[in-house]
C-alpha cells in the first residue's frame, strides 16, 4: 500500500490517501489566498509516490515544478513552524505542451476526434445549426472522407452545402443558412489557431501517462496563459481531453493509486453558458472516469461555480479564504461552509474569511471513503521553485524529451480536402457519382461492426456524439465526442 501524502499540518498531519486521490477533489478560494501552491504541492507529492499529473499554468508560474526549490525566508519560515522534518527542495519530472506550439511540445486533435458536440459549442452553434454539422459529419463517415484538419472540415462544409439537394432524402434538408454560418465561425475558429490545434500526428494520450526512470511520474504541463483569452476554446479542450480519457482507458476499479491526476485550473470556465445536453454529460465524465483510474481536482475561486451534481462527486477539498464583502459573497461563504462535515471546534462559517494566506480548511477522504473532519491548517510548502523557469530552461526540457521529435513536425496526409478537390478538378459531383469511398466505409463498417446499423437520424446522431472516421483505417466507423461509448455506441 502506497504511503499516505502529507498535504498540511495542524497540530497533527493532514494526510492524502493514495487509494482514495481518484475520487476527485477541489481547490478553491479566492485571488492570492494559495491555490496555486497548493495545486503545486499536490502535484509534487503525486508526481513522488508515480502518479503522472496533467496541468493546465493559465497563470504562466507552474512551470517552476521542474526544477528544485531553494531555500528563503517564507519557506523557511514555513518549514520551521511546521516542524516538517527532513524536508528537501527536489524537482519533479516534467513535460511541456502548448495548443499553439510555441511554449511546448505541439498538441493536436483531429477533427473527427473532437466531434459536432465539442466542435459546435467552439464555434457557438445553435441547435440548427449543431444538427447540420452531425449531419456533415456522417456525411463523411458514410463515405470514407477523413476529417484531420480545419480544411478538411470546410472542404467538407462546402461540398455538403454544393450538393445539400443529393443529400436531402437519406439525411434531410440542409439549410444554406446554417451552412454559412458554420464557415463563418469556422474560420475564426481558424484564425484563432484552430489551423494549428487540428492536425496530425494527433496527441497519444498514452505519452501523458508516463513515469521516468525513478518511478516518478511525469507532470505534465499544459502552457495555458495564451489559451485562456480564449475560455471557450480552454474549457473545451480540456473537457475533450478528459473525455478521451474516458473512452480510451480499461477499467481499473479499486486500486493502490491512481492512474493519472487531472487539474482543472478556471473550472468555472467549463460550466459556463453550456446546454444542458453537455452539462449532463459533464457530470456523467466525472462520476464515471475515476473507475478508469483518473483523478480530476477542479480549481475555482468559488465552490459555487461548480454545479451542486458535480461538487457532490468532489471527496478531497483544500477551501482557502474567501472574501465576504457583499450579500452575495456571505451566502457563498455560507454555502461553502455547509459544504464540509462539521467541526464542533471549528466555526467553519467565520473562519474562511479569517485564513492566512497558505492557510485552508481541508477536509480528506479516510479509508471507507467518508469525508473527514474539517481541520484548519497550513498547507506545506513546495519542495520545488515556486514560480517561472526561464526560456532557457524550459526549453532544455522540451527539446530532451523523448516525445520532441515525434510532435514536432506536423503531417498532412490525403484526407477530404484532398480526395474533394480532385473530384472537382475532375469534374465529380455527388457522391453518388463516386461511389467507390461508400464501397470502402462500407467493408470497413462491416469489418470493424460485425453487423449492420440502421441509419440515424440527425438527432439521434447528435444524441450519440456523431458517428465520424479516423486515420487508422479509412472510414472506419466509431461513436466519439463526449461520452460517446456511454451512450450506446462505443468504439468499434
Amino acid at each position: 500500500m502506497t504511503e499516505p501524502m502529507t498535504i498540511a499540518k495542524s497540530s497533527k498531519d493532514i494526510v492524502l490517501l493514495p487509494q482514495m486521490a481518484n475520487r476527485h477533489g477541489l481547490i478553491a478560494g479566492a485571488t492570492g489566498t494559495g491555490k496555486t501552491v497548493s495545486l503545486q504541492v499536490l502535484a509534487e507529492n503525486f508526481s513522488r509516490i508515480g502518479v503522472p499529473v496533467f496541468m493546465a499554468d493559465v497563470k504562466g508560474d507552474l512551470s517552476g515544478i521542474s526544477r528544485a526549490g531553494s531555500s528563503n525566508p517564507k519557506v523557511d519560515g514555513r518549514i520551521k513552524q511546521l516542524q516538517l522534518k527532513n524536508f528537501v527542495f527536489e524537482d519533479c519530472p516534467a513535460a511541456f505542451w502548448d495548443v499553439f506550439g510555441e511554449q511546448g511540445h505541439p498538441v493536436r486533435a483531429t477533427v473527427s476526434e473532437m466531434g459536432p458536440m465539442l466542435l459546435s459549442r467552439l464555434l457557438n452553434l445553435n441547435d440548427t445549426q449543431s444538427g447540420v454539422l452531425t449531419l456533415v459529419f456522417k456525411i463523411a463517415d458514410d463515405n470514407g472522407l477523413l476529417l484531420l484538419d480545419m480544411k478538411d472540415l470546410r472542404s467538407m462544409v462546402q461540398h455538403v452545402g454544393e450538393n445539400a439537394k443529393d443529400y436531402t432524402t437519406e439525411y434531410g434538408g440542409v439549410s444554406t443558412a446554417s451552412i454559412g454560418a458554420i464557415q463563418r465561425n469556422l474560420l475564426e475558429l481558424e484564425q484563432q489557431g484552430g489551423d494549428i490545434f487540428f492536425g496530425e500526428p494527433a496527441l497519444n494520450l498514452d505519452d501523458l501517462i508516463q513515469t521516468n526512470s525513478k518511478g516518478r511520474g511525469v507532470v505534465n504541463i499544459l502552457a495555458g496563459a495564451k489559451l485562456i483569452n480564449s475560455p471557450k476554446v480552454y474549457a473545451t479542450f480540456l473537457l475533450w481531453l478528459l473525455s478521451e480519457l474516458f473512452e480510451q482507458l480499461p477499467e481499473a476499479g479499486d486500486i493502490d493509486k491512481p492512474k493519472l491526476v487531472f487539474f482543472f485550473d478556471e473550472a468555472h470556465l467549463l460550466f459556463n453558458d453550456a446546454p444542458k445536453a453537455l452539462l449532463e454529460k459533464i457530470e456523467q465524465v466525472i462520476r464515471l472516469i475515476r473507475s478508469k483510474g483518473v483523478g480530476v481536482y477542479f480549481i475555482s475561486q468559488n465552490p459555487l461555480d461548480i454545479p451542486e451534481n458535480v461538487l457532490g462527486q468532489l471527496g478531497n477539498r483544500l477551501q482557502h479564504a474567501l472574501r465576504a464583502f457583499t450579500p452575495k459573497d456571505q451566502k457563498a461563504v455560507k454555502a461553502a461552509a455547509e459544504t464540509f462535515r462539521s467541526n464542533p471546534d471549528l466555526k467553519v462559517e467565520q473562519v474562511i474569511t479569517e485564513l492566512e494566506i497558505g492557510e485552508a480548511l481541508v477536509s480528506f477522504l479516510d479509508a471507507k471513503g467518508s469525508p473527514g473532519v474539517v481541520e484548519r491548517a497550513f498547507v506545506c510548502p513546495p519542495r520545488s521553485q515556486i514560480g517561472p523557469v526561464t526560456e532557457e530552461q524550459r526549453k532544455k526540457i522540451i527539446n530532451e524529451s523523448t516525445v520532441f521529435a515525434h510532435y514536432q513536425k506536423q503531417i498532412d496526409r490525403e484526407s477530404a480536402y484532398e480526395i474533394l478537390k480532385s473530384r472537382r478538378e475532375n469534374g465529380a459531383g455527388s457522391e453518388e457519382e463516386a461511389p467507390q469511398p461508400k464501397k470502402k466505409a462500407a467493408a470497413a463498417k462491416k469489418k470493424s461492426a460485425g453487423s449492420g446499423r440502421r441509419s440515424d437520424t440527425i438527432v439521434e446522431s447528435f444524441a450519440k456524439s456523431a458517428v465520424r472516421s479516423v486515420g487508422s483505417q479509412l472510414g472506419r466507423s466509431i461513436v466519439r465526442g463526449v461520452l460517446g461509448s456511454i451512450l450506446g455506441g462505443g468504439r468499434r
